[in-house]
Parts: structure tokens; C-alpha cells; sequence
């Protein structure tokens, strides 16, 4: 059984902790509406450092960052998970992120996990990751 975490008005980092927690303990999950996730902080400086995570390194041998919103969420969630290792490399498997809502989950009930949403954020300013995908040149 999967479980279906919407991901509209979200803290990114925050999802990204709970997901990767849950992983490994074994649960299935899928994550959609990935471009409306937020991140707190204001809109120059988090792109100012989502475009040096981008530009680092060379294209020959990386490091390589994504573009696409649910690869940014993933890479997210990768960086809270031993990805080195047999545990870490079965919870990345079952963990998938979709940008928008896929016919598959169309109709199936979505939780909203209570510690990962927007009311605790102390921080009014906030960028969407729709906005800095944008920015990063993504064309999703």
C-alpha cells in the first residue's frame, strides 16, 4: 500500500526529513504536487543558492544538480538517507515524486503529514520550488 503525501504548501526540508524517516522504516511513499512545496527564506537568496548548487563543479564530472522540481525534492530527500548503503538504497526505491497529481492517484486519498505544514512557519518570506525550478532554467 502506497501512502500519498500532498505536497501543496509544504516545507520542503521538513518533508524531506519526515519522508526520508519513513522510508526507512519501510513505507511505500509517493509525493505529489512537488512544484508547490516551499522554501522559507527570501526569493534572493534561495535562489542565489540553488544557482551555485547548479553551477558548481564542471560538466565533465560533476557534482551534478537537477533542475526538475521532483528531482530537487529527491536529491533532498537522498541527502537525509545513507544512499551509500543496502538500507539507504532500498528506501530511495521506495520513495517517488511527481510533479502535479498522476492518474494513477487521482482519486486516492492524499494526508498531510501535521509537523512539515506552512502555519509553523516562523518566516513570511518564502519561495515556491515551481519558482526556482523556473529560475534554474527547467522546463517542466
Amino acid at each position: 500500500m502506497v501512502t500519498v503525501i500532498n505536497g501543496d504548501g509544504l516545507i520542503l526540508g521538513r518533508l524531506a526529513s519526515i519522508t526520508a524517516r519513513r522510508a526507512l522504516d519501510g513505507e511505500e511513499i509517493a509525493i505529489v504536487n512537488v512544484e508547490k512545496t516551499i522554501i522559507s527564506g527570501s526569493r534572493a537568496r534561495v535562489l542565489g543558492n540553488y544557482y551555485h548548487k547548479r553551477v558548481r563543479g564542471s560538466t565533465d564530472w560533476g557534482p551534478y544538480f537537477p533542475r526538475r522540481p521532483d528531482h530537487i525534492l529527491k536529491r533532498t530527500i537522498r541527502g537525509m538517507l545513507p544512499y551509500k548503503r543496502p538500507r539507504g538504497v532500498d528506501a530511495m526505491k521506495r520513495i517517488r515524486c511527481y510533479v502535479g497529481v498522476p492518474v494513477q492517484f487521482a482519486g486516492a486519498t492524499m494526508e498531510v503529514p501535521e509537523e512539515v505544514h506552512m502555519d509553523r512557519l516562523n518566516n513570511p518570506q518564502f519561495v515556491t520550488l515551481a519558482a526556482v525550478c523556473t529560475a534554474l532554467g527547467a522546463k517542466f
